[in-house]
């Protein structure tokens, strides 16, 4: 089986968005914020596509993996150092999207975002804000080679690495790449837990 890991380019953004879609169908956090199962997946493409351009692509950290056809078959959206905050104008251009996507729950998610960003780490960083993989390729080390290709170059360049994981089970996955727990947030006061996770890069860990 042949695993491919490349950069996105802006004609990919359509289809990595649905595949994120699908991926964080079940996700807690995108099923607090779309409660509808039956649109959850169209209006987090939305969010992930909207972000995506608007903000990320630009910077060189967004990869997809393909598979032996040359399918999308997942996709990781990363922020190099100094740049895991959306400038203002980036914010503007995507909150028409984004009030689409979260509708009622819009100042929610504001909310959460805000409450985010007031914990995120200031040491200069390589941000994971997205990763996922269509259910049915999972368990064949495309999740693992999207991880591996960037945070090879971490390693390389001395540099440490963020996430949030929504899901409890994931975190021990994370582990398995030299993440650490570092707190466990609620930031919709009630809602689903987020954790957050720091990995320093591999030559200079303890």
């Amino acid at each position: 089986m042949q695993v491919t890991v490349r950069p996105a380019t802006d004609s990919d953004i359509p289809e990595l968005a649905r595949v994120l879609g699908i991926a964080f169908l079940d996700d807690p956090v995108a099923t607090y914020f779309v409660p509808d199962a039956g649109v959850r997946a169209d209006r987090m493409a939305l969010m992930y596509a909207t972000l995506t351009r608007t903000h990320f692509l630009r910077y060189g950290g967004v990869d997809v993996v393909e598979d032996d056809a040359g399918t999308i078959v997942g996709a990781a959206v990363w922020a190099p150092p100094g740049h895991w905050h959306a400038s203002t104008a980036a914010t503007l251009r995507a909150a028409p999207n984004m009030i689409r996507a979260f509708r009622g729950r819009i100042r929610l998610a504001g909310r959460m975002a805000e409450r985010m960003a007031d914990v995120h780490p200031r040491e200069p960083h390589w941000y994971l804000a997205f990763i996922g993989t269509l259910p049915t390729a999972r368990g064949r080390g495309y999740g693992q080679a999207l991880l591996n290709s960037r945070l090879d170059r971490c390693d390389a360049e001395g540099v440490p690495t963020y996430l949030e994981s929504s899901k409890a089970e994931n975190v021990p996955y994370y582990e398995r790449f030299g993440f650490v727990q570092t707190a466990e947030h609620d930031f919709t006061d009630g809602g689903p837990l987020v954790w957050s996770m720091w990995r320093e890069p591999a030559d200079q860990a303890d």
